[in-house]
């Protein structure tokens, strides 16, 4: 059996806030955005402890990829709040501190829609349980009842079977009789006793 890998435990834990606008003024207007978010992932390795200074280790949350690009690629914001939790295997999740309100409440949103369609989900998952229940017990009954009929067969075959031998033994009967019938009385030999023949 596969063995699960334990979850990576959370180690370091630091909210920063980063500015950006002095990275994102070396480059191209097209290109803002994109330099942002290696600002960030630079920031975050000079001051969370990553000694090798891999970006890769580095993991940027959805919400903030979209902050990040939300007025477009040419109009990143100057200055960002961002927490970066540091976890056991020395990777870095970097996500926003301060939710905005529309981002919030589309979440809600979307946690509602995941709950509703769960729910709809389990209740399909009970009618189907409950159909199939329903159906065994109906085949169950089914089978009862060909069983029962089964039963009532064979016992209305022995039934028949027995009248049958009656009947066949009571004509076999009257044929014996009749055959005796016409046997002759008095052609039957005379059976004599020796004591009375002296």
């Amino acid at each position: 059996m596969a063995k699960k890998k334990a979850e990576p435990q959370e180690t370091l834990s630091r909210t920063y806030i980063i500015p950006l606008r002095k990275e994102w003024l070396k480059v191209p207007e097209y290109k803002r955005a994109n330099k942002a978010a290696k600002a960030i992932r630079e920031f975050i390795v000079r001051h969370m402890k990553i000694y090798d200074r891999d970006l890769k280790k580095v993991k940027i949350d959805i919400l903030l990829n979209n902050e990040l690009r939300f007025r477009g690629m040419r109009k990143p914001p100057a200055k960002i709040k961002v927490r970066a939790v540091k976890f056991d295997n020395d990777i870095i999740k970097v996500s926003l501190v301060e939710i905005p309100e529309h981002i919030r409440f589309q979440q809600v949103r979307e946690r509602k829609k995941q709950e509703a369609e769960k729910k709809k989900r389990e209740e399909e998952k009970k009618k189907q349980e409950e159909l199939k229940k329903a159906a065994e017990k109906a085949k169950a009954e089914k089978e009862a009842e060909e069983k029962a009929e089964e039963d009532k067969g064979e016992k209305k075959e022995r039934k028949e079977k027995k009248e049958a031998v009656k009947e066949a033994g009571l004509k076999q009967a009257k044929k014996q009789a009749k055959q005796a019938k016409h046997i002759a009385k008095g052609k039957q030999p005379k059976i004599q006793r020796k004591a009375l023949a002296k």
